[in-house]
Order: structure tokens, then C-alpha cells, then sequence
């Protein structure tokens, strides 16, 4: 129970920092460089959830030549409930980079049962000046939505790990889908698994296929 109020309360705590720090974004306006592009001229987002939306965001590959359905239907779901009223879209990807923030924290914990250092790195993300584009800029959605699935997929990679069946192994496979869905940056994502095969988790030196790193 101790430790439950722990991760809750480190958690709590990142999600505070990034709200103080961000929460300027809900004053913040589109602006013309892709945001025309992705949401404020873009017919097929403009029209909001559609069953005709969604097959767009699932064929089209017209914007940089790659397929991102994820977020393009995350744009939609925008406009439908907001419009283009710009900071409603601005504080959306904030919730999502404080939801990084914490799936960060609860990750490296898991991995190291240091909540206190893992809290620090988590925080150093949350608060970094590099995520500023991705929060307060709206055609970045990508990167945050992205980052999301990018760390459940590693949380769904760590129970695989330490406890391998058919459905974990397959729940990764999933997840690894919906992060590619939503950003194809991210399309090293296995090379991650394998560095946390390496460390901490050292498989790679396990003598035994069973748990392996500090217990969950």
C-alpha cells in the first residue's frame, strides 16, 4: 500500500509540474506553419468524427507520405469537441505529455525500484525545453500521442518479459501497431526493447527465461 501511495503521489506530483508549466498553452492560437495543413484547412478533419474521416485517416498518406491514423482521428475527435477553438487542442496534447510524464516514471520504476531517481528522470522529461514544440504546438500531436503508445508498448514489453504467454507477446505486438499508427517516427521502437534487454533488464545474461529485473 506504501509504495501504491508513492507512485501515485511521484505521479500526482509530474502531472502538478506540467500543468504549471504548460498551462499558458490554453491561450495559445494555431498557427500557419502545417496547423493549416493537419486541422484548420484540412476539409477531412474540419468534418470531425466521421465513418468517412476515419477511412481517410486509415488511407491517406498525402501529408509527408507516411500514414498516421492515430492522430489524425485524434485531430478529429478535436474539432468535434472543441471546433477551432485552438487552446482546448493545446491543453489536449498537454494531458497527454503528462500522461508521458507519469507512463515515464512508472516504467523506470518498474525497471529499476527507484522511485526517487526514476521520479527526477521523469521529471527532467516533463519539464525539458525540447518537449515545448510538441505540447504547444498543435500539428505536433504526433510526437506526444506517439510517445503515449511508445511507453505502453515498453510497460506491455517488461510483464512480456518477466512473465512470457501468447498474449502478452501479442498485446506488445499491438501496442507497437497503434505507436506506429500514430507516429511512424517511432518505427525504432523494437531497437528499445532490445537496449532494455541489455539493461536492466538483462536478458540477454538471464539463465532462465522467467522474471528477470528488480520485481514489479
Amino acid at each position: 500500500m506504501g509504495r501504491m501511495r508513492r507512485t501515485l503521489g511521484i505521479s500526482l506530483g509530474l502531472v502538478g509540474l506540467i500543468f504549471v508549466a504548460y498551462h499558458g498553452v490554453a491561450d495559445h492560437q494555431f498557427i500557419r506553419y502545417n496547423d493549416p495543413q493537419y486541422i484548420t484547412r484540412n476539409a477531412d478533419v474540419l468534418a470531425g468524427l466521421t465513418w468517412s474521416g476515419v477511412r481517410w485517416a486509415f488511407t491517406n498518406t498525402s501529408h509527408g507520405g507516411y500514414g498516421q491514423p492515430l492522430t489524425w482521428l485524434s485531430h478529429m475527435l478535436d474539432v468535434q469537441c472543441f471546433g477551432l477553438n485552438a487552446g482546448p487542442h493545446h491543453l489536449v496534447s498537454a494531458a497527454w505529455h503528462a500522461i508521458n510524464a507519469a507512463l515515464l516514471f512508472t516504467l523506470l520504476f518498474r525497471l529499476t525500484a527507484a522511485p526517487w531517481r526514476s521520479g527526477m528522470v521523469a521529471a527532467l522529461f516533463a519539464l525539458h525545453p525540447i518537449a515545448v514544440e510538441s505540447v504547444a504546438w498543435a500539428s505536433e500531436r504526433h510526437t506526444v500521442l506517439g510517445a503515449a503508445f511508445m511507453f505502453l508498448t515498453l510497460h506491455a514489453y517488461v510483464g512480456y518479459v518477466r512473465r512470457l504467454g501468447a498474449w502478452r507477446y501479442a498485446l506488445v505486438c499491438a501496442l507497437t501497431a497503434l505507436t506506429l499508427m500514430a507516429n511512424p517516427a517511432l518505427v525504432t521502437l523494437p531497437c528499445a526493447m532490445v537496449l532494455l534487454d541489455i539493461w536492466p533488464l538483462r536478458r540477454l545474461r538471464a539463465s532462465e527465461p522467467g522474471r528477470v529485473g528488480p520485481d514489479t
